[in-house]
This record gives structure tokens, sequence and C-alpha cells, in this order.
């Protein structure tokens, strides 16, 4: 047997039986004319019923969980300055209040907004997850994002990124974008190791709220951080209690890049990260960096989910779901492009291609609706019945946190672990 064909079969064979599903959610859509489209809603956008109904409608299918896009300036198609145009939805509301809102109306599905890690503190956004993980029981999770572009770094006033001009996220030679890709990845992993550190300030049993005595907390078992790094001096502790899950996930976009920047912080900080491969060949090569990536953090043992980006657009019939992209491409005024790979045709095709990456050593997949309002029913009352048929996916959840429905274990508290052992 070839080393390929090894590499595959052990890739398979320490895959979970059922894959893992999420959806990614922005606005009306991901496709830009996606709120032109008769049931697309684009005024009810910004209202916490639009955004409730979506997460419920996931929910009924039985996804993993949903992520929520969000950023701190206007969408943009450029990845450093905003575009100006007015034809496109513009404007989003904020992720985390969002999640905050519509994790009372569910109770198993998994919730991840999007947080921009380049501007934001680490301490703030670490009680803001873990607030989120208690309202939700036990749902939370943490999408980290980088940003370069300029407008959004006025907002702060604190840092200029230099002049370069990116439409999308690619590859590049250039040694400025390549040392930038680098500082904002690198930032970003320090940025995930305080807000780790954070949630694991307090113990599990730090909270003693004995009135007979007066005491609230044990002060013992709360502790400093001290983290000192290039970007961040964090002392702590948290002023909000361990979460429920111990650690909420933790989970990127990473695209493949030259420099290995965003593979490395998948591999040596997070639990899920979301990789754009094009077929199954590379998926199998985006695999095996990450798993390569991860080996040389020292998490060889651990369990690092990568689940495959795909867009969307789904139909009963692979020519209606052709026409109907070709119909919101000629409103957009241009042929839509992703950094993700763009599927086009029925969910029982949708469901061949994803076994296909599957066996390439993709446990799992994030489903980015083209048209909200039209694909994530496909997705739900479509894609998940026929992989149900095929007995890859589940047919009723299974755990009652995120990490359990991920088949991760609650980890144990750092700090408690250590103060035992010097006990």
């Amino acid at each position: 047997m070839s080393s390929s064909s090894s590499l595959s079969s052990s890739l398979s064979s320490s895959l979970p039986a059922s894959l893992h599903l999420a959806v990614a959610l922005d606005g009306a859509g991901w496709h830009p004319a996606a709120w032109r489209e008769p049931e697309a809603r684009p005024g009810e956008l910004f209202t916490a019923a639009y955004w409730s109904g979506l997460v419920i409608e996931a929910e009924r299918g039985l996804v993993d969980f949903v992520t929520i896009e969000d950023g701190l300036g206007l969408q943009s198609s450029y990845f450093t300055e905003p575009d100006g145009r007015t034809d496109r939805v513009r404007g989003r509301l904020d992720a985390l209040l969002i999640a905050a809102r519509v994790a009372p109306l569910t109770r198993h599905i998994g919730i991840v907004p999007t947080v921009v890690a380049t501007h934001t503190e680490p301490f703030h956004i670490s009680k803001a997850i873990a607030t989120l993980d208690y309202v939700s029981t036990g749902r939370a999770g943490l999408r980290v994002q980088v940003t370069a572009r300029h407008n959004e770094a006025a907002h702060f006033g604190r840092r200029t990124f230099p002049p370069v001009r990116i439409k999308g996220v690619e590859q590049s030679a250039d040694p400025v974008v390549r040392e930038l890709t680098t500082e904002l990845f690198d930032e970003a992993t320090d940025y995930v190791e305080v807000v780790r550190r954070l949630w694991d300030s307090w113990e599990d049993d730090a909270e003693i709220r004995d009135a007979a005595t007066g005491r609230f907390i044990d002060r013992d078992k709360l502790h400093y951080i001290d983290f000192q790094g290039r970007h961040f001096s964090v002392k702590g502790p948290s002023i909000t209690p361990r979460p429920p899950q111990g650690q909420p996930i933790v989970s990127a976009l990473a695209h493949e890049h030259s420099t290995g920047a965003p593979f490395r912080l998948v591999g040596s900080s997070l639990d899920v990260g979301y990789v754009t491969p094009y077929d199954a060949d590379h998926a199998r090569a985006v695999v095996a960096a990450v798993r390569a990536e991860q080996r040389a953090a020292g998490r060889a043992d651990e369990v690092v989910h990568l689940f495959g980006d795909l867009v969307v657009l789904l139909d009963d019939d692979p020519a209606k779901a052709a026409a109907r992209r070709d119909r919101l491409d000629e409103l957009a005024g241009e042929p839509y492009t992703s950094d993700a790979p763009i599927f086009t045709g029925t969910p029982v095709q949708l469901a061949d291609l994803l076994q296909e990456l599957r066996a390439a050593g993709l446990p799992g997949f994030r489903l980015r609706p083209a048209v909200v309002a039209h694909d994530l029913p496909q997705i739900t009352r479509g894609l998940v019945p026929e992989l149900q048929r095929r007995g890859a996916f589940r047919t009723a959840y299974e755990a009652d946190t995120l990490r359990g429905l991920l088949g991760l274990p609650r980890p144990a508290n750092r700090y408690a672990a250590a103060a035992a052992a010097t006990a």
C-alpha cells in the first residue's frame, strides 16, 4: 500500500461515523444579490425575529452550530478597504448580541459569534463568551477573525497598516503582505491564549455562596494569569466564573497561505478550523499541513476538527440551481466568486461531495447558504434527511453542550491542576 493510501485509510478510520455540520449565517446570504430574491426579506435583516428564525431553522435540522458573521466596518469586496458599493447589503448587527438574543430560544444548537481579535481586548471578549456560555447553558463558541482594513483601524487610532490592496484572501509573494499576515495571525494566537487562560482563572468550585459566613468566593481558587507577550499584557483574573463548558469552542477560518500562519493558528490553539479545499486531493494536502502544525505545537493527541467551507446553491434539480445562480449573477452585475468552493446542485449531489471530502480527512463542513431564505431550508430539509438516509448524520441531538456535540471532553482547569501538583 502506498504512503498516500495509508494516510487516507488512517484518516478515514479516525473520523467519527457521523458528519458534523455547521451553517455560516451572514445577512440575506453569501451571494451579493441574495437580498434581491423575493423570499429574502431584506427589510427584516436588522430584527431579532429574523435571526431567531434562522437559528431555530438550523436547530430543526440538527446542525451542530451556527456561526454569525461580524466586522468593525461595512462589508467590502476588498481585504483592506471599503468598496463604496450601495447596491449590496451593508451593515450588520453585533454578532455577540445576536447570539445572546437567540440563545434562550434554542435548546441544543451551538452558537458561535465572530469576534475581530485585531482591535478588541481579549479580557472583554473572554467574559462576553463566558456569559454567552451561561446564557446558552454550555453551547457557546467563538470565531476569531483578523483584519487589516484601514477604516476599521481608524475607529481606534492605535495602529496603522501598510497600503496593500487585495481582493479576497489570496496567497501572495509580496513581502509586505507576508509580514502583515504573519503579524496578524501571531497576534490572534496570543489573543486566544489570553482568552483561554482567563476562562480558567476561576476554578470550577471557586464560588462558595455561603450566606452564613458571608463568603461568596474562595479567593484561593481565583488565579492571576500573568500573561506577558509581545501583543498583550494581562494580569487577570476574569470577573466571570469559569464557563459551563470550561473552555467554549474556539474556531477560525484558515486559508492556505504561503506563510503558513493561518494553519499554525489552527494547529496550535483552536478546537475547530474552517478550511477551503477545492477537491479531495487538495483536502488531503490541507489536512496534512494542519496536522503537521498540530504536532509541532505538541497537540498531536488532542482533537482538532477541520471543517470544509462551501458556499451552497441547492435545488431539487441541478438545472434549477444553475439557473438560479445565473439569475443572481445577472442581478449582481458580475459572476460571483468566493474564497471557498461554490457548490451548485441538488442535496443528493452535495451529500455525495461531502462524503467524498470526509474520506479525505474532513470530519465536518460549514455551509454558507448563498440565499439564506432558500438555501438554509434546503440544507435542513433536503441535505440532512439525505445524509440521515445514508447513516451519515445524527437523527437526534445526542449531547447538551457544544463540546459534547463535537465529541470534545470538558478540559481540566490548568490552574487547579497546577495548584494540586504544587500541594
